[in-house]
């Protein structure tokens, strides 16, 4: 289903579209604050690992006879 989405033109639309939008002045900006974005997100994913649900958690979710 999403196999041929990333395809070279397509990002060659995209970016042309984020430029008319954004302007070249502020494409760097927004590009280096993405990144960032996406950098502490990782960190964040790999420091703090998903704690596994608790009993009270459990208990809401079973269904009622």
């Amino acid at each position: 289903m999403l196999e041929g989405l990333f395809q070279p033109m397509h990002l060659v639309v995209i970016f042309l579209i984020a430029l008319l939008v954004f302007g070249p002045k502020k494409l760097p900006e927004l590009g280096k604050g993405l990144g960032e974005g996406i950098r502490a997100l990782k960190e964040g994913m790999k420091d703090n690992p998903p704690a596994p649900p608790s009993n009270e958690q459990s208990k809401n979710t079973e269904p009622k006879s």
